[in-house]
């Protein structure tokens, strides 16, 4: 996820280089009371790679979370960050996520880089997975880039406990900016022929992304998480699958806002609103004092997650699956429209 960006998901893109899937969400309620994380670890994993470690610190149990879930930091200056958790769900004492330090950064995660240390706790939003694996699959095969390997460890860790089959495609720049690259070589080495790894200061071009995929029988089912070029890579790749077996998590957002104007009205507090061309839902509503969950702004996390009770959404995120889309039972109020006059919210 990264900084104007997964995105929100700040810094999750460090590395250049269709369809959506169904996913089952599992939505942070609006009124989720954030949880105490102390920081317990932080380790260097690549040259500008952060891997950190969070407990509990006031005792009480995390909440249980699915592979390819994240979370939300709260940081200084009314920050707050999406992080993809790269344990596996069977880690039921601790959240770990890795941390890319963008050059960009508008403050996440230079603060990670250069503030944050152990001990530290920061509230933090329960998990909520926009990007779930399907565990039953006959094979699940996984192209990840630069950062992008954080939600995929999480789901080839999940699948190991599990004795299920995958295959994993990582490139990066070079191998010192690639995370995690020990253990993945472990696994490959415990097992060999599920592991490719791509460096392109080392084989003088970038993973032929393309070749690859060709290679996976149609009834895998396939997941990508990385830089803008290399999505638009795999989605070309995925045309001929079926639309339920491709998986994207996108750490870019959309950068749209609604191009027309409307009406919203809140059911539970029968608030009305006006919305006018190119400002969004979340825009209106803060602007009148009423807050809701939000981090990316830009349609990828996921956390504004909102159901709608009437009228038509004009969907612009990256999250929600084409079924769902179609359904129009629920949006992403940060950045989506309307092209009915009117919306009538679960708010």
């Amino acid at each position: 996820m990264s900084e104007g960006l997964n995105m929100g998901f700040d810094a999750q893109l460090a590395d250049p280089s269709g369809p959506d899937e169904p996913a089952v969400h599992h939505v942070v309620p609006a009124d989720a009371r954030p949880l105490l994380l102390r920081v317990s670890a932080i380790e260097l994993v690549a040259d500008t790679v952060r891997a950190i470690e969070l407990v509990s610190a006031d005792g009480a149990p995390l909440p249980p979370f699915t592979a390819g879930a994240h979370i939300n930091l709260k940081l200084p200056g009314e920050l707050s960050r999406s992080y993809s958790l790269t344990n596996g769900p069977e880690t039921l004492d601790r959240y770990a996520i890795a941390v890319n330090r963008d050059p960009n950064s508008r403050g996440g995660s230079a603060y990670i880089a250069e503030t944050l240390k152990v001990g530290d706790v920061l509230p933090v939003d329960p998990p909520h997975n926009t990007f779930p694996l399907v565990e039953d699959a006959e094979l699940n095969a996984f192209f990840a880039g630069g950062i992008g390997i954080t939600p995929i460890l999480s789901m080839i860790r999940r699948l190991e406990a599990l004795g299920r089959p995958w295959k994993l495609f990582y490139g990066a720049r070079s191998r010192s900016t690639a995370a995690f690259v020990d253990e993945l070589e472990a696994l490959e080495a415990s097992s060999p022929g599920r592991v490719l790894l791509h460096f392109d200061s080392e084989a003088g071009k970038v993973m032929p992304l393309l070749k690859l995929a060709s290679g996976i029988p149609k009834a895998a089912h396939i997941y990508c998480c990385g830089p803008g070029r290399m999505i638009e890579t795999f989605k070309a790749s995925a045309g001929w699958r079926p639309s339920d077996n491709v998986h994207i998590e996108h750490f870019v957002g959309t950068n749209a806002k609604p191009t027309t104007a409307f009406d919203v009205e809140l059911k539970r507090s029968g608030k009305q609103f006006h919305v006018e061309i190119g400002e969004s839902i979340m825009q209106v509503l803060e602007r009148n004092g009423i807050q809701v969950s939000h981090s990316c702004r830009e349609g990828v996390c996921g956390t504004c997650e909102t159901r709608v009770l009437a009228g038509i959404p004009d969907h612009k995120d990256n999250v929600l699956s084409t079924r769902e889309r179609d359904a129009n039972n629920v949006m992403l109020i940060c950045c989506s429209g309307a092209k009915s006059e009117k919306l009538i919210l679960d708010l």
